[in-house]
């Protein structure tokens, strides 16, 4: 499943000149794939490691995601999806959430759901 949320985000961002993770937490593999295939990946958590820049994404430094062509989170809680909406929306990115499979968007913008072989979450378009 991973590869194929990789292979998406590599496929259509490609040519992206940042992208931001949110939220990594301890699970560092898609930015890590990302990262091996050439890209540009700034990791975000609130809690902050030697490659992790500690931010909340609810209360954000709009600078680490200036620029950035892309913004995604894996099974972000619901009541960040909002803090995640406005900080793509603010700096023009577009945004890919990846939630549990039982959880859904909370959000009133129109979403789009993307199911790529094995994957499947949700993209919004800011650009």
């Amino acid at each position: 499943m991973w590869s194929s949320f990789t292979d998406y985000i590599g496929r259509n961002y490609g040519h992206a000149h940042k992208i931001v993770e949110v939220g990594v937490g301890t699970f560092p593999v898609v930015a890590r794939d990302l990262q091996n295939l050439k890209l540009n990946i700034i990791m975000t958590d609130i809690i902050p490691s030697p490659d992790i820049i500690q931010d909340d994404i609810c209360h954000p430094d709009l600078k680490i995601y200036k620029g950035a062509e892309l913004i995604y989170s894996i099974r972000p809680p619901e009541e960040l999806h909002p803090c995640l909406v406005r900080v793509a929306r603010e700096v023009g990115a577009d945004l890919i959430i990846k939630p549990l499979s039982t959880d859904s968007i909370n959000s009133e913008e129109k979403f789009k759901l993307i199911n790529y072989e094995k994957a499947v979450f949700y993209e919004l378009k800011h650009r």
